[in-house]
């Protein structure tokens, strides 16, 4: 059993998460500025090209090259074509939506991994989180809203991300343990730049000079997202999970305020219901889940089976 952390470990990891949603969102308003000068598989070969190098960059010095033959695992593997697939969707769709709700969508994805858990036979559920499922089902929709011709695009193509991120997060639990985060998270970032080649080549996507000042903004996005996944694995590993999980859900409010103050996007009424029920939803499955783990560390001895309560 894992060490429970002490109360400055969980404060520390708290900051920590905040710090990496917070440049996950910063990440994400830079690719929604750049979507204006170059198209999306230029952008991830582009971003991937510098966020590779620094990503090679950390692994050797924190002397984890020789894991790097890791990369083969078919987890690993999976995790990072996954990976590439949801950077196409998400990005494309922050070309044309607003940023807070792409976030509030990809905040799903929780959700979606219980219920991909569910139907597989993975895990059992009562109807408290059933009804949370529903619940934050009932918010996607409120966000994602069809009108008289239909789904909106971009909505769509962020609900295959957060569809795609949810399987993702399944491999990234099939990882074996001794394979490093560092070395998993280069993996990921190499492959999608090299998918973004790939992407270029097949779509026929016209790709725009990057001998320009706005290259600059892609250097930056590597930056932050680099920094922002060293912040969100030094949160897990220097606190407590259920302690830190919650804080991730902060990016919806950090949208929001990006959103508004560099493109004028505030979401309506409707909109930020749906925030509301994804948001709320999550955080009630994560508290019916840690009720859960007390009640079954409390029994005193093993029961018959009869099926979660939670």
């Amino acid at each position: 059993m894992l060490a429970s952390a002490t109360s400055s470990d969980n404060t520390r990891g708290i900051l920590a998460m905040l710090v990496g949603m917070g440049l996950f969102v910063l990440n994400d308003a830079l690719m929604k500025l750049a979507s204006a000068f170059f198209p999306t598989s230029q952008m991830m070969a582009v971003r991937g090209v510098f966020a590779a190098a620094l990503g090679l960059g950390l692994v050797l010095a924190m002397g984890e090259g020789r894991r790097l033959t890791r990369l083969a695992q078919p987890f690993v593997l999976g995790r990072a074509l996954i990976e590439s697939a949801v950077a196409f969707l998400f990005i494309t769709a922050l070309a044309t939506a607003p940023l807070a709700n792409v976030t509030a969508i990809l905040n799903a994805t929780p959700i979606l991994v219980t219920a991909i858990l569910v139907v597989f036979g993975l895990e059992r559920v009562g109807w408290r989180r059933w009804a949370a499922i529903l619940v934050g089902f009932g918010g996607v929709l409120l966000i994602v809203r069809p009108g008289p011709a239909g789904f909106d695009a971009s909505a769509l193509l962020a609900l295959g991300a957060a569809a795609l991120m949810a399987v993702r997060d399944l491999f990234t639990r099939l990882i074996h343990a001794d394979t490093p985060s560092i070395v998993v998270a280069f993996g990921t970032t190499l492959t999608v730049g090299i998918m973004g080649f790939v992407l270029g080549w097949a779509t026929g996507q016209a790709w725009t000079p990057v001998w320009r000042a706005e290259t600059l903004i892609l250097v930056g996005a590597a930056l932050l997202v680099t920094a922002a996944n060293i912040a969100v694995v030094t949160a897990f590993r220097r606190a407590d999970i259920s302690v830190v999980s919650p804080f991730r859900y902060s990016s919806v409010l950090l949208a929001l305020v990006v959103g508004l103050a560099l493109f004028g996007d505030f979401p309506d009424p409707v909109a930020l219901t749906g925030f509301a029920l994804v948001v709320g939803a999550g955080l009630y499955a994560w508290w019916r889940e840690r009720v859960r783990q007390r009640e079954a560390l409390a029994a005193p001895t093993p029961s018959v089976e009869r099926g979660e309560t939670a």
